[in-house]
């Protein structure tokens, strides 16, 4: 994609005055009808200004552009370098456009239709290793509010929960005579997810002597609760995992799920089953659960080639 421009500034790309009003109405009505940021607005702007130019060299608007047309465009920003993802993104701000010229009767059908998407390499999941888990779940102290983030960690990574599901979590999610949560996950899909010594040791400290001390004699139903007696936010505990990686000296780029990531890549590299991880994860489609094999796989060979005597 282009390099964005200030959305109230019109690219310099000559084109002609009837796609030049046919973009700058179309990004009207996206910004009124979406509310969409003035960087998103001004991709759009320069991605479409951009074909415009383009077209007008072969003596076509934005409105008498046909299929084979889109395609050869696409196909010479493949052979100026386009990656495969800018090529996508270009192709989304054309699909969008066709879409709201059609609904506004300019083009009698979407040229854009029949044009697959260029695939695309899924980018794998940030990880972290089993020292530097270790270090990240030691990292807070042994107040109150420790013990409380602690609890929290052990039961991110011995669960590989989403954060959504674990500040969501309830006391009836819990049995800890069996050691498992019960977890409604996205689209409503349920599972049992298994808790480990440890994550179950540092739930019930917390829970005999921090959650009732932060409740004050309220009643409440969720199992991880603020000092205030409230539950959390996930931005709140996105927010406690980077200060605790940065006490734990751990420079790698983290997101809300670096533990559920390394959940699922540990227990691949300590033989866990795909289809095991697959409900442990609460994937409903086993591929989206198989791009971890590759992060396992890259581990396999940072290890053979660091143990192998001819490596």
């Amino acid at each position: 994609m282009n390099t964005a421009v200030d959305p109230g500034r019109k690219p310099k790309t000559p084109v002609s005055g009837d796609d030049r009003r046919t973009i700058e109405r179309f990004l009207d009505t996206l910004w009124m009808e979406r509310g969409l940021r003035d960087a998103t607005l001004a991709a759009y702007r320069a991605d479409l200004y951009g074909l415009a130019a383009w077209l007008q060299q072969r003596s076509r608007t934005l409105t008498t552009a046909q299929r084979s047309d889109l395609l050869d465009y696409l196909a010479a920003q493949g052979q100026q370098g386009l990656s495969a993802r800018s090529a996508a993104r270009r192709l989304s701000s054309m699909r969008r456009l066709y879409q709201y010229l059609v609904r506004d009767s300019a083009v009698a059908a979407d040229p854009t239709a029949r044009i697959e998407a260029p695939k695309l390499d899924r980018s794998l999941p940030k990880s972290l290793t089993e020292d530097e888990v270790v270090r990240l779940i030691d990292a807070p102290d042994e107040s109150p509010l420790g013990v409380r983030d602690r609890a929290m960690l052990e039961v991110l990574y011995a669960s590989g929960l989403r954060v959504s599901e674990l500040v969501g979590l309830s006391l009836n999610q819990l049995n800890a005579r069996q050691s498992v949560l019960y977890i409604r996950g996205k689209g409503g899909k349920e599972r049992l997810v298994p808790l480990g010594e440890e994550a179950l040791d540092w739930l019930e400290r917390y829970l005999r002597n921090v959650r009732p001390r932060f409740l004050k004699g309220n009643a409440s139903d969720t199992l991880f609760v603020t000092q205030r007696g409230t539950g959390m936010t996930r931005q709140a505990f996105w927010h406690l995992i980077r200060r605790y990686a940065r006490q734990a000296d751990i420079t790698k780029h983290l997101s809300p799920h670096t533990l559920r990531h390394a959940f699922a890549t540990h227990l691949l590299n300590h033989g866990a089953d795909l289809r095991v991880l697959q409900m442990l994860l609460g994937h409903s489609d086993l591929s989206t659960t198989q791009i971890y094999t590759h992060v396992a796989r890259e581990r396999l060979k940072e290890l053979h080639a660091r143990h192998h005597p001819r490596g």
